[in-house]
């Protein structure tokens, strides 16, 4: 059902065998701005609801044919989202108290109070807004807590979008690719589309690069010598699943023809065997590189690529999903402290705002051993920027530079301070603004400006700490 806050106004639909009542609270309630409409009976009312969808049902008790308490009982039953209001005569009780036990939202005496209506009216519709609130932060912490128990650790809009292309193209039988730079999580993207898909086969692995043609053709379609099969091949093993290649602009030339002809018809041969095999197998491949430089200067086949990259899916850097840092650096840290049986329970103010600061040149598989050594090494219950990778502080610092003066203009000293003042506690713009005198809502808006513009000679800038929450493995 409608929400009440939206554009289109309130709409009520009156139900009362009483042709007099109601057409007269028709007409109050359309002079007070909402939609009406009217029906003479229960079973007039739910033919109306099925093609009118009100927000609010206001009935009478006592009708003919489907009386107002067997309309709520079957609005409650297939139009749960509709608020309902009863309408009882004077001093009837038990009708109310028998109509709220059934589902309905609240009631009033006839004749109707137009202000008490009124009253009613928006108590109950916000009730309802809230309901439906309710359920939908229930079903979105039910969702977070299912990716999360699969490894999917992530609140970033660029990783959503990206989970929900993923999920979009799972089911489908399609050859996809992707790409991003090492560390960011391709194979773990892999594996969930593979978990989406439904497919009752293996999720089965072959990095690509270090082979030559025939070791690589071996791994791939397997071997035989005479009368005996000596390796199965990934493609075998796959059946029924998906195989995933890892570096597959690294794939020995000689084998893409091979693998190509697979694509195309689902057939392949054995090293040593002309026999003809089938399996049903599912690629997904990956890269690390830009993947048109690799189809330009002729590592991979062009007609390769286009069979593999029906769909692309790029990872993100942990640069592009900075939002993401503190959840995944969390979810890292419960799983080290558990392995380890050390008391870690989260990170100091400044260690986050360490790791906020790093480029991570090496992503999500660098924040892992980070937090991985930072676990092992704390003192106390919470990680600190001295239990952290030397060569991360070193990242935070940038050029220790100040700007000329004179010679400098006043932006350009107010960003060396804002962003000096950032680095020494630790990412907190609350702290740096009281030690700047200015409100933090300024040190965020100035931080968005540099972002957007950014400047040799300045470190890095970071995000506030306490705003970020979200993250994948």
């Amino acid at each position: 059902m409608t929400n009440f806050e939206e554009s289109r106004p309130t709409r009520i639909l009156v139900v009362d065998d009483e042709s007099s009542a109601r057409s007269a609270l028709s007409e109050l309630l359309r002079e007070e701005g909402y939609e009406v409409q009217s029906a003479a009976d229960g079973y007039k009312a739910l033919g109306r609801i099925d093609q009118w969808e009100p927000d609010v049902v206001i009935t009478d008790v006592k009708m003919p044919g489907l009386s107002g308490l067997e309309l709520i009982s079957k609005l409650r039953e297939i139009y749960p989202d509709v608020a309902v209001v009863v309408m009882t005569a004077f001093g009837s009780v038990e009708g109310a108290v028998e109509a709220l036990h059934l589902g309905a939202d609240d009631y009033l005496s006839k004749p109707v109070d137009l202000p008490q209506l009124l009253i009613v009216l928006q108590r109950v519709l916000r009730h309802r807004a809230l309901q439906r609130e309710a359920r939908h932060l229930r079903s979105a912490l039910e969702s977070q807590r299912a990716d999360q128990r699969a490894g999917v650790i992530g609140q970033s809009k660029v990783f959503r979008d990206l989970l929900g292309l993923a999920r979009q193209v799972a089911d489908s039988p399609v050859s996809v690719l992707v790409t991003g730079e090492r560390g960011t999580g391709k194979q773990h993207l892999a594996r969930l589309i593979h978990q989406w898909s439904g497919r009752r086969g293996p999720f089965v692995c072959l990095q690509c690069s270090g082979f030559t043609d025939e070791a690589c053709a071996r791994e791939l379609f397997g071997v035989r010598d005479g009368g005996a099969v000596l390796r199965e091949g990934r493609l075998r093993e796959a059946d029924g699943g998906t195989l995933f290649l890892a570096d597959v602009d690294e794939l020995p030339h000689g084998v893409q023809a091979a693998l190509l002809r697979f694509l195309q018809e689902r057939g392949f041969c054995r090293v040593g065997d002309s026999e003809p095999l089938h399996a049903d197998v599912r690629v997904i491949a990956a890269t690390s590189h830009e993947i048109g430089a690799a189809k330009q200067d002729g590592r991979l086949r062009e007609d390769l690529y286009y069979r593999l990259n029906v769909v692309s899916l790029r990872m993100p850097s942990l640069r592009e999903r900075r939002d993401d840092i503190p959840l995944l650096a969390m979810y890292f840290l419960r799983q080290f402290a558990a392995q380890a049986h050390r008391p870690v329970v989260g990170f100091s103010e400044r260690a986050l705002g360490v790791l906020l600061g790093c480029d991570w040149p090496d992503n999500i598989r660098q924040l892992e051993n980070s937090v991985e050594r930072a676990v092992v090494l704390a003192r106390g219950t919470e990680v600190e920027p001295r239990d952290l990778p030397r060569e991360l502080m070193s990242k935070m610092r940038g050029d220790d530079s100040a700007p000329v003066i004179p010679g400098a203009s006043l932006r350009e000293i107010e960003r060396y301070a804002i962003l000096r003042t950032l680095e020494h506690v630790g990412g907190s713009t609350s702290k740096a603004a009281k030690i700047l005198g200015i409100s933090p809502r300024k040190i965020q808006y100035r931080l968005n400006e540099y972002r957007g513009a950014p400047q040799a000679g300045m470190p890095p800038v970071p995000p506030e700490s306490h705003a970020h929450r979200g993250a994948l493995k």
